[in-house]
């Protein structure tokens, strides 16, 4: 293999190792402020009980996710040298801006939320737990900014060094290869760099399927401790809390895939029609469902909804969605082959396509779980409504509970397809219609040099991964602890329980 397929190898396996982590964190975290206002507002203990449990789960995901995540920064500068230069002053002040309003928020209120349970007063533990989950949600913002500026770059312009002093390029200016040692994208606006085209899609869509990521494993682990009648007051409280705040973002996201898409097909028209394998331009063109794309003869042999393609996107049926055959157009094309004939256009052409079959199995895996997801909750409300969500003794309730145990994997199935679909539909660029991926290497490291450190990050990976579920296995066995009695709780908690519930514990 080339250094080049090497080192997206291995940025691809780490970035999917590290996101099975964030994704928990971020939506747990919300899971907990969620929970600390229910035993606020009511002062049940069990709520307490609850966010207690949660928050040894989030902790462990927390710092799982923070010791994968540190090999990345490493690799923009020994794998990625050039795109690092290239865009550094860009891409280096979305990062600077996490580090700063992300995660020294969330750090500096981690100690409270872990160990000051019975050392701060319930207020303050709230507005900790406020700050932690609003620590993750900015981690995540500047995180999607900068990557949704690879997407639909904005608020910059291109300047090349002469003599030692910049000279501005003209906003439509190809880079070529004689351009990486003295070309590099420079910041004009700070906020239309953050707010470039896609961000607000990509990041709200990011978001929530974090939160479907946590409200899942709390689902999960709730149906499993009902299945074998360990916990039950506790697994039936948190099971409510974990599928109503599934439900919420399952169809929060529903609406945010057809935003997200319809923004794709304004800013990234090649990656639209890989999605849906669509060659030829056609009005009332089809949705896909469920097939496969043969790139050899461009044919896309898929169960399909007539007319449905078109008429999400442009809220028209009639109007055409273009095809791979006319993208990129042929005055893009020109711009960087200026010597092409109209006869090689083609050719070249093709070589501005991702990698379509695969980008159309990502996408539609993505939204078939996405799918399913819904279909559970949906299932789980109707069983909650008529009383039978917890009848366990009943086979359709079991079946259900089963259901909600391997919904789990749901999310992360999900959102693993849909960053596959986002930068492999983002090909053969590592910044949209400016940068290319192979221009982007950097000139010094080798194959082997890459290949024994892909190996060795996937031997620490693996361990680090092994002992996640480790951990995780053994504070599900363990289960919360036991509801503690109103009496061991500081003065300050106590006040905030029931009457009745201090009686009775009295």
């Amino acid at each position: 293999m080339t250094a080049e397929i090497l080192a997206r190898i291995q940025f691809a396996f780490t970035v999917m190792v590290h996101y099975i982590y964030p994704p928990l964190s971020i939506g747990l975290g919300l899971a907990l402020v969620i929970m600390e206002t229910c035993w606020l507002r009511t002062g049940n203990i069990l709520f307490h009980t609850m966010a207690r449990f949660w928050t040894k789960v989030f902790a462990l995901t927390f710092a799982i996710g923070v010791a994968t995540g540190i090999v990345m920064e490493f690799e923009f500068g020994t794998n990625w040298a050039t795109y690092s230069r290239f865009v550094g002053d860009i891409f280096g002040s979305a990062l600077a801006a996490e580090g700063i309003f992300a995660f020294f928020l969330e750090s500096g209120f981690l100690a409270i939320l872990l160990f000051g349970w019975n050392k701060v007063g319930p207020k303050l533990h709230f507005f900790a737990t406020c700050m932690v989950a609003a620590g993750a949600h900015f981690s995540a913002v500047w995180i999607v900014v900068a990557n949704s500026w690879m997407q639909t770059p904005a608020g910059y312009h291109l300047e090349r060094m002469v003599d030692g002093k910049p000279v501005i390029l003209p906003p439509d200016h190809a880079v070529v290869p004689a351009d990486l040692g003295t070309v590099r994208a420079v910041v004009d606006d700070f906020w239309a760099m953050v707010f470039n085209p896609s961000t607000v899609d990509r990041l709200t869509h990011v978001v929530l399927g974090a939160w479907m990521a946590g409200a899942f494993l709390v689902v999960s682990i709730s149906a499993f401790y009902l299945l074998r009648r360990r916990h039950e007051a506790f697994a039936r409280a948190s099971l409510k809390v974990g599928l109503a705040f599934g439900t919420v973002a399952t169809l929060l996201q529903m609406v945010s895939g057809d935003l997200t898409a319809t923004g794709v097909s304004r800013n990234q028209p090649v990656k639209l029609a890989a999605i849906e394998g669509l060659f030829q331009t056609q009005p009332y063109a089809p949705l896909g469902i469920v097939g496969w794309v043969d790139a050899k003869t461009e044919t896309t042999h898929a169960l399909q909804i007539p007319a449905l393609l078109s008429f999400l996107t442009y809220h028209d049926a009639a109007k055409p969605v273009s095809g791979l055959k006319d993208l990129p157009p042929d005055s893009f094309l020109q711009r960087f082959h200026p010597g092409a004939t109209a006869a090689e256009l083609p050719a070249i052409r093709r070589s501005y396509w991702p990698n379509v079959p695969v980008v159309f199995q990502t996408y539609h895996l993505m939204v078939g779980v996405g799918s399913a997801l819904f279909a559970l909750v949906v299932v789980a409300g109707f069983f909650w409504w008529r009383g039978w969500l917890f009848r366990t003794a009943w086979l359709p309730t079991r079946v259900l509970l089963w259901a909600c145990v391997l919904s789990v994997l749901g999310p992360q199935i999900a959102n693993q397809a849909g960053w596959f679909t986002a930068e492999m539909g983002r090909q053969p660029w590592i910044v949209y219609e400016l940068l290319r991926t192979s221009q982007a290497l950097s000139k010094v490291v080798t194959a082997n040099q890459i290949l024994t450190s892909l190996l060795l990050f996937g031997a620490v990976y693996l361990l680090l991964f092994m002992l996640f579920i480790y951990l995780l296995t053994r504070k599900i066995q363990h289960g919360p602890d036991e509801q503690p009695e109103g009496r061991e709780l500081p003065e300050s908690w106590r006040a905030v329980l029931r009457t009745d519930d201090l009686e009775e514990r009295a």
